[in-house]
């Protein structure tokens, strides 16, 4: 999924919340010094001052827009302007006092001393959560990878035009030239990639967020080329100001350096959605950390004893967009799986991309069967009641991974997808899918686990997460498939 561009005056909402704390400490602050009657919260007067500042500032924020252009300010005119929304909020809440018949709440000494504090806070914490947010823009690790598709004789004044301002969220990975095929060269310290005829399927098995293209009319894209990317899930920017044709799926215009662009995805979301998303995820993943620490006491003696060695199994995994990650899980295989899986390839029951067997020899007491000849180790168990899983938490809180999305491939299943199997990882992994609570036991095909997966990114919403989580807990209880 695609996160939309912002204009409208929540899209410094950082620096709103940021504004909104700093007054009510503010408030809180002055109201002890100058009137001293107890805990704040447990008097009314305090109540209706607080809630009446809340309610100026935000007006204030609304109409006056005091953030607009706040990462590109000096310090000499944020100073200027932070005093400016100061005054405006001041004078707010003296008129608001009046019009709602609250003189007795009105008090000279408090006014005075509130609004110090908060010009002088507001500045100091603007100023600070700006070097932060530079700070962050500036660090790779937390920027998209995009790929520029342009010529040799355009590739300068693109590299320049998406880099020369420090406020943007990308960084470039790679370099394709259309009209010219060159090896081991970098043009700015970004590596140039070679034009073959399997260019596109180089980009589907590297760490790519971003496609963007800028070509002359004569050496446009081919629309073979336009279904690949399509397949692929790729965000695609195209700078030509239209396109004539619908091919390029969900789109929206907006800028990116000093272009004009056409923004093309698979699935194009509000910045508010997805924070909706990851505030589901932190709450959720600190739940899911108590009840894996509560399940550590148990299930960590019952692999050692069994298994010695580590509890917990780590794994590099491919993540949003083909970015590597380490999985954490309790550990269900003994130490050797890993090697032992080559051996076993061949005896895999679905299709060349995936590895699975119902009866896994690598699994911890798998060679204990049952009556009915099922093997029943505690590693089966572990693994049949998703045990196993609940480390991965951790990956959520950390940001790698979401509650809810595709699962993620393994290093060696990553290198053998073709290009329209890239197109699962458009999204963050989760813990628990669509795929995952569709009969993940009786699907056997990968092109299959693609369809579910693509048709979860393309119909996301926070209902359909929310739902998908309620059958997860279904599935798991029931036993009807590891999640």
């Amino acid at each position: 999924m695609y996160k939309k561009s912002v204009s409208s005056w929540l899209k410094h909402w950082d620096f709103m919340v940021m504004d909104i704390l700093v007054l009510h400490l503010c408030v809180l602050l002055s109201f002890d010094l100058i009137w001293n009657e107890g805990i704040p919260y447990m008097n009314m007067r305090f109540r209706t001052i607080a809630l009446l500042f809340l309610l100026c500032q935000l007006a204030v924020m609304f109409f006056t827009q005091p953030y607009k252009g706040i990462l590109k300010r000096g310090n000499a005119a944020e100073l200027g302007l932070s005093l400016r929304h100061t005054l405006s909020v001041l004078a707010s809440y003296v008129i608001a006092t009046f019009v709602l018949h609250q003189q007795h709440i009105f008090s000279r000494r408090f006014i005075a001393a509130c609004m110090v504090l908060y010009a002088a806070a507001t500045f100091l914490t603007r100023f600070g959560l700006k070097k932060f947010v530079m700070h962050r823009l500036r660090i790779t690790k937390t920027k998209s990878a995009m790929v520029v598709i342009t010529t040799s004789s355009m590739i300068k004044d693109v590299i320049n035009n998406l880099t020369k301002s420090e406020l943007y969220d990308y960084f470039i990975s790679g370099i394709v030239l259309v009209d010219r095929n060159v090896k081991n060269r970098k043009i700015a310290g970004i590596p140039v990639l070679e034009n073959n005829d399997d260019i596109l399927g180089q980009i589907s098995r590297e760490w790519v967020d971003e496609v963007f293209i800028c070509l002359p009319d004569e050496l446009a894209l081919s629309d073979d080329a336009k279904e690949k990317l399509i397949s692929m899930g790729v965000t695609t920017h195209y700078c030509l100001a239209e396109l004539q044709d619908d091919s390029w799926g969900e789109r929206h215009v907006q800028s990116l350096g000093d272009y004009a662009v056409v923004t093309s995805g698979m699935k194009m979301v509000a910045p508010k959605d997805l924070l909706y998303k990851r505030l589901l995820d932190i709450v959720g993943a600190i739940v899911g950390c108590i009840i894996c620490g509560i399940l550590f006491i148990f299930v960590a003696p019952a692999i050692y004893m069994k298994s010695p060695g580590p509890i917990f199994f780590s794994q590099t995994r491919i993540g949003l967009n083909g970015k590597p990650f380490k999985i954490y899980k309790f550990r269900s295989m003994y130490m050797d799986a890993e090697e032992r899986k080559a051996a076993l390839l061949a005896q895999s029951e679905v299709d060349s991309v995936m590895f699975k067997m119902e009866d896994d020899p690598r699994i911890i007491g798998s060679e204990k069967k049952d009556r009915n000849g099922k093997p029943k180790g505690i590693g089966n168990f572990i693994r049949k009641t998703s045990i196993d899983e609940f480390p991965q938490f951790f990956n959520v809180l950390k940001g790698d991974m979401s509650l809810v999305g595709t699962r993620p491939p393994t290093v060696d299943e990553w290198e053998r997808y073709d290009i329209q199997h890239r197109a699962r990882m458009r999204v963050k992994p989760g813990i628990t899918g669509l795929w995952q609570v569709s009969g993940r036991s009786n699907i056997e095909s990968m092109d299959e686990v693609v369809r579910l997966d693509k048709e979860y990114i393309q119909n996301w919403s926070m209902k359909l997460d929310i739902a998908i989580l309620f059958k997860t807990v279904k599935v798991v209880l029931l036993h009807e498939g590891a999640v």
